[in-house]
């Protein structure tokens, strides 16, 4: 317990007070400049016909199932890829795949503007040069919103180390079985690795739901300032600008309140489903 007192008051004074005082504000109107004004439940009424936010977390919800799904191939595939071996281009490739999670989320922002840009930037002019068309990463709506995906990609520092953990921790004796029965290494991967990583495969899906639908808040502003016509105006964008644009504080604060709500059910869900394929091996 003392070792864990530190923890304790870190969560208490950075998570728990500030959301205590998010979800009390979330009941009063409140511009910042006065004390906040009790309005009972008309937030929450307000929120629900808000049809901004609520289109605004459907483009969340789609910018997470297609950047989670992706990150979780990257992470798992570069641990399986860089597990075993050794030398110099082990450690350089490590290096590479930990490498976009320490850039500073502004500056990978930029950096993305620059590669997706329509005019001089590197992809574009790449699938011009392979003759494949461009989706328009930066001026048309589903363009933005892969490209959001692009951007929100490759961060997966946290998720390959951990993933590299557990493909480590696998005992070699299970592989080596495998091998002197004849088994392929696609057989071990499919029947011995992906299984006993499937845990921490989990853990780590519902850790980058909630990764990507709070961290798209900044490459939404940077890179794409939520347009065009709306495409990428994701449910964190909302918020700000509810907040910090129109100051309306008080509403911001429902709206942060009914994201994490959102947010937790949406973590949840692997969970479930990891539930529901166990019950049914054992039924099996």
């Amino acid at each position: 317990m003392p070792l864990a007192a530190p923890y304790l008051l870190g969560s208490a004074l950075l998570v728990l007070a500030p959301l205590g005082l998010a979800a009390a504000l979330a009941f009063t109107d409140y511009f910042g400049f006065r004390a906040p004004e009790p309005t009972g439940t008309d937030n929450l009424a307000r929120l629900a016909g808000d049809q901004v936010f609520w289109a605004a977390v459907g483009t969340s919800a789609l910018v997470a199932a297609v950047a989670v799904p992706l990150r979780l191939f990257l992470a798992v595939g570069a641990a399986l890829l860089l597990a075993r071996r050794r030398g110099a281009r082990t450690a350089l490739g490590r290096v590479a795949a930990y490498l976009p999670s320490v850039v500073p989320d502004a500056a990978w922002a930029l950096l993305w503007l620059w590669i997706l840009n329509p005019l001089y930037g590197p992809l574009p002019a790449l699938l011009g040069v392979l003759g494949l068309p461009d989706p328009g990463f930066l001026t048309t709506p589903w363009g933005a919103r892969l490209g959001l995906v692009l951007v929100m990609a490759f961060q997966v520092g946290e998720a390959f180390v951990v993933a590299l953990a557990a493909r480590l921790a696998i005992p070699s004796r299970l592989h080596e079985a495998v091998a002197v029965e004849g088994g392929s290494p696609w057989f071990a991967m499919t029947r011995v690795t992906l299984p006993l990583m499937a845990p921490v495969v989990l853990v780590l899906a519902v850790r980058d739901v909630v990764v990507v639908v709070q961290n798209a808040f900044v490459p939404a502003l940077l890179v794409t300032d939520g347009g065009p016509v709306d495409a990428t105006l994701t449910a964190p964008l909302v918020i700000y600008r509810r907040a910090f644009e129109y100051g309306e504080l008080g509403y911001a604060s429902t709206l942060s309140v009914a994201l994490l709500v959102l947010t937790g059910i949406a973590a949840a869900f692997p969970l479930w489903l990891a539930a529901r394929l166990a019950g049914r091996q054992r039924v099996a």
